[in-house]
């Protein structure tokens, strides 16, 4: 590809190879936020930005109080701070790369901006009292299956004032249709404000007679509380060493990190998620299997451990996301865990046999193998990594 001045190109990533530097470099306009398991599937653009029917549709008053249900991510953001100067903006949000994104929106606005704050979307109820809130806002495509957006229509039905209106915007195939009809039955109105392509928004008023009462969910359902078929893959190929310095990156529930913690007995291990519910989940299972040598970190990818190095990294990277397929995620787990590793190091990743993340691997490392699997999934070990820098981390 020839790279013209008028292209909108980003580096994606510095190597060095055989003494030799390398940037790899990208279309802008190809590119999507990527963490951990949160990276944005494509959609219809307008000035480079996401388009955001919620912006298109709501509208607050100077000094109203919003709550943002697990959807800082949304381009509506941008739109509600502008509109809050007097006001408001709470963050019920999971992801931590998702808070910090929105938080750097505020900041742009410097004193002409709400007030924001942030609370983990599985903790609300233990941390903020009912009834406070004048409107929330939740678009599905951000919310990993329908535990979280029932869970969502609940948060905002406790968060909410009488007469605080809820809006939640999503695609008929991720089912909008379905969540308006327990929305309906629990609020007793419903709206549709907006249609677009196959996507809507709806609203709802809190009426007096809402339940109040919010139970906090349960964190097994929230983080994947079973050990899945490729991780139990992974694991049954992991050569892991008692000496060990490892890192399970995107650690989900914490099976892989648990795992390895139990085998590294003179070694330590650090599991990284940039999902709060996953990392609660995840230091739960260290508690209830009494393992001190493990410790669980909030982070964006390897953001809270990218000066460390690990003799050990390993993953099993989510490919969906919205209910679209994407290989953003690992290929990125994949540039990061060649920063970490030491030169001697083995970073191994499970994945379905049909996504193709070989030529990632082999950009960032000098040697790989497959060393398990079955007729679905596929184990790769690889090693001898690129001192890769990874994109702008």
């Amino acid at each position: 590809m020839t790279i013209r001045s008028d292209m909108p190109i980003a580096i994606l990533a510095e190597k060095t190879c055989g003494g030799t530097e390398v940037r790899i470099y990208g279309m802008l306009d190809a590119l999507a936020p990527l963490t951990d398991n949160q990276c944005l599937p494509r959609r219809k653009r307008c000035g480079g930005m996401f388009q955001s029917l919620l912006a298109e549709v709501l509208h607050c008053a100077i000094d109203e109080r919003v709550l943002m249900v697990n959807s800082a991510a949304d381009p509506c953001v941008s739109h509600v701070v502008r509109q809050l100067r007097a006001g408001e903006l709470l963050l019920a949000e999971d992801n931590i790369a998702a808070w910090e994104q929105a938080r750097a929106v505020v900041a742009g606005l410097g004193k002409a901006g709400p007030r924001l704050r942030h609370v983990a979307f599985h903790e609300y109820a233990l941390r903020e009292a009912p009834a406070t809130m004048d409107a929330a806002v939740m678009n599905i495509l951000y919310q990993p299956n329908n535990a979280w957006m029932q869970y969502g229509v609940r948060l905002a039905a406790y968060a909410l004032k009488v007469g605080g209106r809820l809006y939640i915007e999503g695609a008929k195939d991720r089912g909008i249709l379905s969540l308006g009809r327990r929305v309906q039955e629990m609020f007793g109105n419903l709206e549709t404000l907006e249609i677009s392509k196959g996507r809507r928004v709806i609203c709802a008023l809190k009426g007096a007679e809402e339940d109040a009462e919010l139970a906090p969910p349960e964190l097994a359902a929230f983080a994947g509380g079973k050990m899945d078929e490729g991780t139990s893959l992974l694991l049954d190929s992991l050569e892991v060493r008692a000496t060990d310095v490892a890192l399970d990156l995107g650690c989900g529930a914490g099976f892989i990190g648990a795992h390895i913690a139990e085998r590294a007995g003179k070694g330590q291990v650090i599991l990284v998620d940039a999902s709060l519910a996953s990392v609660a989940a995840a230091r739960k299972l260290l508690d209830e299997r009494g393992l001190t040598n493990a410790q669980v970190l909030a982070s964006d990818g390897i953001q809270a451990v990218r000066e460390q190095r690990f003799s050990l990294v390993a993953t099993n990277p989510p490919f969906h996301l919205g209910g679209i397929q994407t290989t953003a995620i690992a290929e990125r787990f994949i540039r990061e865990a060649a920063h970490v590793l030491h030169p001697r190091g083995r970073f191994y990743l499970v994945a379905n046999r049909f996504l193709k993340y070989e030529p990632a691997l082999r950009e960032c490392f000098g040697e790989l193998e497959e060393v398990g699997g079955n007729t679905r999934f596929k184990v790769l070990r690889a090693g001898l990594p690129c001192q890769m820098k990874p994109n702008g981390r």
